[in-house]
């Protein structure tokens, strides 16, 4: 797949407030892209800088090699879809989906054969003549989405188009987006601040946090190796814990010494000041004694097929996250293992690291 869109150092601001501050970013054609990170962190005003709606104060903006800061929204090949959907209401569903091929004077019966495709394409066929009033939150969507596609734009925008939408049929469209970009052969920029919804859909995964991209990669890259704590925190559960390299491959938590797989070669020194994550599911229960570190449970959850517990340390300082599908009592002291590929150590802000590398830990 080549490049197909290019963002080069953009910086944004508004009323002096920057919000984008250098941002690079390339998406490939027929990509499924997600900018993923907390309300106010940029990734909405990266959606309109690409859609036209608005212009960089600083850097460029690149479609097909073609630099395109100065080209308007409307005659770009983009095609947004909002989380409102925007939909006309005294429109029935087929004018909806008519509405911009008839701005571009399409004939009469074009026009009804792409009604007829785009339905079936996100199977509501026959809902032409539906009042808008009488579709379902999902069918609205589906309806955005329809009258999005029925341009056959090359890239669609998507602006977190599921928030409005309950758990289930948010679920379910998650399916019916990755199979319509699998169809339609079009490249997809989606915004969102779900990462289940980012974890599930994307080839490319784009964390962003205050105008910066903190991270990109794929889904698998994104949860298993994140590149730093706020990462690390945002893409699921995590223990987030200080730590200090004693050698390579071996990492120290607490006082309690962990092979791991990192070291000299991942750019770590011997004392060297780190963050360590461990993922919940990461951590198999042990009996006690039997395994790198014992605690003793504080409180457990239910959580659909598994169980969330607490467990404290024995010298009391530190509160371990674990998931487990095993049900173990609040109160029972347990062992704890955890195997050196899943440890993932990150290096601290540099302000951090520039400090003296010795510490009791």
């Amino acid at each position: 797949m080549g490049e197909l869109i290019r963002l080069e150092s953009i910086v944004k601001s508004y009323d002096g407030n920057i919000v984008l501050d250098g941002i690079n970013l390339s998406v490939s054609e027929n990509e499924f892209v997600t900018l993923l990170g907390p309300s106010g962190c940029g990734k909405t005003t990266t959606l309109r800088l690409i859609g036209g709606f608005e212009k960089p104060d600083e850097g460029r903006i690149f479609f097909d090699g073609k630099e395109i800061n100065n080209v308007p929204a409307n005659q770009r090949p983009v095609n947004t879809v909002f989380q409102n959907y925007a939909l006309f209401p005294h429109m029935n569903v087929g004018e909806n989906i008519a509405f911009g091929l008839r701005i571009k004077n399409k004939t009469d019966q074009y026009i009804k054969d792409k009604i007829e495709y785009v339905l079936k394409l996100v199977n509501l066929k026959g809902f032409e003549t539906r009042s808008i009033h009488q579709l379902s939150g999902g069918q609205q969507q589906r309806i955005a989405m329809a009258r999005a596609i029925v341009n056959e734009p090359r890239v669609l925008l998507l602006d977190e188009p599921l928030g409005a939408l309950d758990l289930k049929l948010r679920q379910e469209m998650e399916y019916e987006l990755v199979r319509l970009k699998k169809e339609l052969g079009i490249t997809f920029i989606y915004v969102t601040h779900d990462q289940e919804e980012a974890l599930t859909m994307s080839d490319k995964v784009v964390v962003m946090n205050e105008g910066r991209i903190q991270q990109e990669g794929t889904p698998e890259q994104i949860y298993n190796e994140p590149e730093n704590a706020f990462v690390a925190d945002f893409i699921g559960d995590s223990n987030i814990l200080p730590g200090k390299m004693i050698r390579d491959y071996l990492v120290m938590i607490n006082g309690i010494e962990f092979p791991c797989i990192d070291g000299s070669e991942q750019g770590f020194k011997p004392r060297q000041k780190v963050d360590v994550v461990i993922r919940p599911e990461d951590i198999e229960i042990k009996p006690y004694g039997k395994g790198l570190f014992n605690g003793t449970i504080i409180s457990k959850l239910f959580i659909g097929m598994h169980y969330e517990m607490l467990v404290e340390s024995e010298d009391g300082k530190i509160e371990w996250l674990l998931q487990n599908y095993d049900q173990h009592e609040v109160g029972e002291k347990i062992g704890m293992y955890v195997k050196p590929e899943n440890i993932q150590i990150m290096h601290k802000p540099r302000s951090e690291d520039e400090e003296a590398l010795e510490l009791d830990i």
